[in-house]
């Protein structure tokens, strides 16, 4: 017979986690870079198969992580 469950449970540390370390997704900067690398190959592929909306809602998408950005950095420096 296998046991199930029944075993001790860890006592929460009381420290809080950011939503990044829960998931291990990296900081949110690290996420915007993705997001701005993985739109941009996107845009690629529809404007190779002439997806004209596609390409422009990429590109937009793209724009908004590079401003996302550059507000995070400027708001790191003051």
């Amino acid at each position: 017979m296998t046991r199930t469950g029944g075993g001790r449970k860890r006592k929460a540390s009381g420290r809080r986690r950011s939503a990044g370390e829960e998931t291990g997704e990296g900081s949110p900067d690290d996420a915007l870079i993705l997001i701005a690398a993985a739109v941009t190959e996107l845009a690629k592929l529809a404007q190779r198969h002439n997806f004209a909306v596609l390409d422009r809602l990429l590109a937009m998408a793209r724009l908004e992580a590079d401003e996302q950005l550059r507000a995070r950095s400027r708001w790191k420096l003051s």
